[in-house]
Parts: C-alpha cells; sequence; structure tokens
C-alpha cells in the first residue's frame, strides 16, 4: 500500500487529498484548494468539501472491518457547511467514529482551515460488505 492511504481511491488522489494519521480511531489529512477544484469566487466547491470527507470516512471504516469483510461503501452522508475555504489555503480533515458495528459504522468529519476556522462538518454511514 502507498505511504498515502488514499492513493488507492483514484478520485481522492486526483484531488490531491494526504493522508497524515489513519488509525481506527482517528483518520487525518489535508487538502490544498486548487482553482480546480473551486466554485465561482475562488471558493473550494461543496461537493468537493463532501468528497474529501467521504475518502477520511471510508479509511477509517475499511481500518475498522470486521474479519472476513470485503470492504465497506457510503449509504448516506449529510453535510453542514460552516464557513468558505479560499483557493490557495490547505484545509484539514479530522475524521472519527461515532459507531463501528458489525454491518454499519458512522463517522464524523470536521474540515477546518489550517488555522482552526471551521469550513464543515459531515456526519457519513458506511456499510459493511
Amino acid at each position: 500500500m502507498s505511504d498515502n492511504a488514499a492513493d488507492v481511491m483514484p478520485f481522492a488522489k486526483l484531488m490531491g487529498v494526504q493522508v497524515e494519521e489513519a488509525t481506527k480511531e482517528r483518520v487525518r489529512a489535508h487538502l490544498v484548494v486548487r482553482e480546480d477544484l473551486c466554485t465561482t469566487g475562488g471558493i473550494l466547491h461543496g461537493g468537493a468539501i463532501m468528497a474529501f470527507a467521504d475518502a477520511l470516512g471510508a479509511i477509517g471504516a475499511f481500518l475498522t472491518l470486521p474479519e472476513g469483510a470485503k470492504g465497506t461503501t457510503t449509504i448516506e452522508s449529510k453535510t453542514n457547511f460552516l464557513g468558505p475555504a479560499p483557493q490557495g489555503k490547505k484545509v484539514i480533515g479530522e475524521t472519527t467514529p461515532v459507531k463501528v458495528g458489525r454491518t454499519l459504522s458512522v463517522w464524523q468529519t470536521r474540515i477546518t482551515l489550517e488555522g482552526g476556522r471551521d469550513v464543515a462538518v459531515v456526519t457519513q454511514t458506511q456499510l459493511v460488505l
């Protein structure tokens, strides 16, 4: 496996997701807000925010899969957008488990600017395959 856990997910790799830490208790990564990830006004697109969080939740869910499971998939995701992430800035995502069970896991991702200002909070449910 690559040193960067996101490299096994083609879309996360395309976005430039860089995983800093990946354990069963926490996944932490960053993303530089590039022009091609922005909407009008040079602000990180909401879909890019959601995709960033989805990648981190998927990594956490994968790390907590029960023995014999084949994988995981997102079955629900909810995003609260709290503030803008301007082009050129770095956003930090930190994902922690809310609950890990045999068939489902729930993950919450807090996305902030490098200085700590809130960008979004995402809660997602992952199905064990």
